[in-house]
Parts: structure tokens; sequence; C-alpha cells
């Protein structure tokens, strides 16, 4: 096996070079995996073209990419699970395990988690990574190494529903209908909701939306979003709202399409994180506002549900580049929206 390995460094901001890289060697509870796809996240394109998320900054050189699956090749004398040969992918977050947030299951909230692709932490546009073998997850022969990287935005998905504690019968909204709007989609159907309405500013996607679940689709380029929500639900509003779209716009909407005591899950990043948001209608409608940070617990059931063909993760893939394109893809991502869903590196 080589000593070396390619990997896609960020250099600075919009610029990624081809470097080579010494093959980490996994730990005793680790396993090495041959990574074979990435899926190309928000997040990276937000830290390529602005070098920064709020609070976390890009401090080149730096590895990109989260989502991901691939081959383990080599294990540590602790793994039992795993062996040279399985087709894995891989939860990209790895918390503490000892604070108050990870010995009460939210995990996702441990100050001292160590999240692939979130500075100063390398991600993933790169040949071979290490990780825990306990978050390493095996996924069916018919299954896509694609499909494994797109485990990671089905997770936010699935757990945003779970938060929500969406239930059949209920009406929701998804505004936004990008890789995680359609994941939530997906996962709402899941569940068994059946009345879900999509809302998003191109066509293409919207269609999407509703081969993936939508039973009602909004352009919210061609009319009011609030009289269409308000006409589908006879003035009564959705049970539950789902804000995937990251803007500003479509976060103030949320309060004001949503029924009297219904619930508000915010899931999008706003570039905005100071904005005028109606406070008084939370409280005189008694709203339930739900954050939504990554996600916990919901990893091997998401890995399940792609395992027995309950959601369609393939079709969600618009574009492909290999390593060594990877500054194409993360600009391709960022510039064409309104033809592009999910862009994958494949290795």
């Amino acid at each position: 096996m080589a000593q070396t390995m390619k990997a896609a460094v960020m250099k600075g901001i919009g610029q990624i070079e081809i470097e080579e890289l010494p093959i980490p060697i996994p730990g005793e509870e680790e396993v090495l995996v041959r990574i074979k796809s990435v899926g190309v996240c928000g997040s990276d394109v937000h830290y390529f073209v602005e070098g920064r998320i709020g609070a976390y900054v890009v401090k080149p050189p730096f590895i990109l990419g989260h989502e991901c699956a691939g081959e383990v090749v080599e294990i540590g004398k602790k793994v039992k699970n795993l062996k040279p040969g399985d087709r894995v992918t891989m939860e990209p977050g790895i918390p503490c395990g000892k604070c108050e947030f990870c010995r009460s299951g939210r995990y996702n909230l441990c100050p001292d988690v160590v999240f692939w692709a979130t500075p100063p932490v390398d991600g993933t546009f790169c040949e071979y990574v290490t990780h825990p073998a306990n978050f390493t997850y095996p996924i069916a022969e018919k299954v896509s190494f694609e499909e494994g990287a797109l485990v990671e935005p089905l997770a936010v998905g699935v757990y945003a529903t779970h938060r929500a504690h969406a239930e059949p019968g209920e009406m929701a909204l998804v505004l936004g209908s990008g890789p995680i709007g359609l994941v939530t989609i997906e996962a709402l159907s899941a569940r068994g909701v059946t009345r879900i309405i999509a809302v998003d500013i191109f066509d293409f996607r919207l269609k999407k939306a509703k081969e993936l679940g939508a039973n009602f689709t909004i352009n919210a380029k061609e009319g009011d979003v609030k009289a269409q929500v308000e006409e589908l639900t006879q003035g009564r509003g959705v049970d539950v709202v789902f804000e995937t779209a990251g803007s500003v716009s479509t976060s103030q909407l949320t309060v004001e399409v949503t029924k009297k005591g219904g619930r508000v899950v915010l899931i999008g990043l706003p570039s905005q994180t100071h904005f005028d948001f109606e406070l008084l209608k939370v409280v005189d409608k008694e709203l339930d506002v739900l954050g939504i940070f990554r996600y916990a617990n919901v990893y091997p059931g998401c890995v399940d549900l792609l395992n027995a063909g309950k959601v369609d993760l393939q079709s969600l893939i618009t574009h492909r580049f290999p390593l060594e394109k990877t500054q194409e893809a993360l600009q391709f991502a960022h510039e064409h929206k309104e033809e592009s869903i999910k862009v994958v590196v494949n290795l």
C-alpha cells in the first residue's frame, strides 16, 4: 500500500489545490477507509466562498468535505464490528462522550465535538481517512457509495422530523427544496406524514419534491406563499413548518404560516445572524420554535432506511466531479443552484 494520498486542499478563499499527504494510521478503535464518494454540502460552499461560517473561520491549508462513504482497508486491533472490504458510511462528528450533553443523549451539542470540515478539523476530500469504528456503519451491496455519502444530509432531515414529532394526519410545510428540504420531505413521508407542501423558487426542484412525497408545490417567485398556504389549509395554517432554505425571508415567513399551537423548525443558516422576527406572533400563537443543529442518535436508522430502499438518495445527485476537480465542484454548486441539487465528488 502506498504511503501517500491525494487530497484537495483549500489554500485560500476560492482556491483548491491537489496535494500529496501522508496516509493516516488508524488507532486501536479506528478504521482506515478508502474514500469513494463525497457530497458537496452547503457548509463546504460557504467555507470555500466566504472562508467562514459565523465563528468558524478557515485557516488554510484546510480540507473540506464531510458527507462521505468508502471501503474499509484496515482496522485497529480492538475493532470487532468491521473488517477490510466492508462498504461503509461514516457519521462525521465525534463527541467527547463525557459532558452533560453527551451523557443526556444530545451529543450533537457537545462543546468538544470533533466534526469533519469544521475548522480546525480537516475533512474528507481526500483518498483515505481514519474514523472511530463505532461511528462507522456498513451499507448494503446494492447501495452505491454516492448514496452512502448522502446518509449525512438525510440524518439532518430525519433528526428534524423526530425533534418536531411530526405525525400522520398533520400538514407540514417545507420551505426550500434543496438537498436538505428534499430529504426532510422523504423523512416526513417515512414517518407517515402524507400532507406536505414544498416551496422553492426553481420548478425543477419542486418537480423533484413532488416525486419524493410532496402533495402540493408553490413557486415563491410566482405568487404569495402565505396566501397559497392559507388557501391550502382553509386559513388554518400548517401544523409544522421546516425552514431549510437558509434565507431571511423564509425564516420570517415561518411564524406567518403556522397554525396556533404549531411548531416552527429552523434548519437553514441565513447569511444574516440578526434580522426582524415577529416575536409577538410566536407568543400570541403559542408556537414551539425549534433549532436544529446537525443530528444525534439517528444515523443507524438512516442507514437502515437506505439499506431497505425506503428512501431515494440517488436521484438527488445531479452533477459529479473527480477529486482533481474539487474546486470546480464547489464553484459549480455555488453558481448553478438553478440546475443542480446535489453535487458529488467521486474518487
